[in-house]
């Protein structure tokens, strides 16, 4: 299964649009490259934005095990495949640390949900989710992919994983290597060769463009 059928087997329509402003607001880190350190005036923003900006990038919210976690689990979102790379490849495990913290609501849910899902593991396999296999994981996964199908009891597992999906296709497809996954061109100038010939032909103006 690719990437595309894979999101929308998960479900994945629309990307959250606070996120992507979030996404693309001037102190948001870059994915695919470290978030450059701020310094000096920045055209536009406020000394105290510049500040804040520079103490989110330098704090940390999650521990270690919880960004690796982060990073196994991003990348069966948005897997590695023939056309381009995985959620990792493009540093959405960064773009995720930095979107809890300048957005703090998130930093419960997702930290209890990262609990829920090793403690999920440890019931089930005897291991955290990191040290399962990758067969494991995707049986976790897919009792908590599927809301329409999941079982009551993972309700909070339902809610997690609906929220680390839309943080990792946010992350993902505002990079270049997202952009470039969906082909979106953007706006590109054209170039003006007059009228169709067939739009001629309908009017009967063929000699128009021969120039008679």
């Amino acid at each position: 299964m690719n990437r595309r059928d894979s999101l929308k087997a998960l479900g994945f329509t629309t990307l959250s649009a606070g996120l992507i402003l979030e996404a693309c607001k001037p102190g948001a880190p870059k994915t695919e490259e470290a978030a450059p350190a701020t310094t000096g005036a920045e055209a536009g923003r406020q000394p105290f934005e510049v500040e804040r900006d520079k103490k989110l990038n330098g704090d940390k919210f999650f521990t270690a095990a919880e960004m690796a976690t982060i990073t196994v689990l991003g990348d069966i979102i948005i897997p590695k495949d023939e056309k381009s790379g995985s959620a990792s490849d493009a540093k959405v495990p960064d773009f995720i640390e930095f979107i809890v913290k300048d957005m703090p609501d998130h930093q419960t849910p997702m930290r209890g949900g990262l609990r829920w899902l090793d403690l999920q593991c440890l019931n089930r396999f005897g291991k955290v989710f990191t040290d399962c296999s990758h067969a494991q994981q995707i049986e976790l996964v897919d009792m908590i992919a599927y809301p329409a199908k999941a079982k009551p009891e993972m309700a909070q597992g339902v809610a997690f994983f609906n929220r680390m999906r839309d943080l990792t296709a946010s992350g993902f497809y505002t990079t270049k290597m997202g952009i470039d996954d969906i082909g979106f061109a953007g706006n590109n100038p054209n170039k003006w060769t007059g009228v169709p010939d067939d739009v001629l032909k309908h009017y009967n103006m063929q000699d128009v463009k021969a120039g008679v």
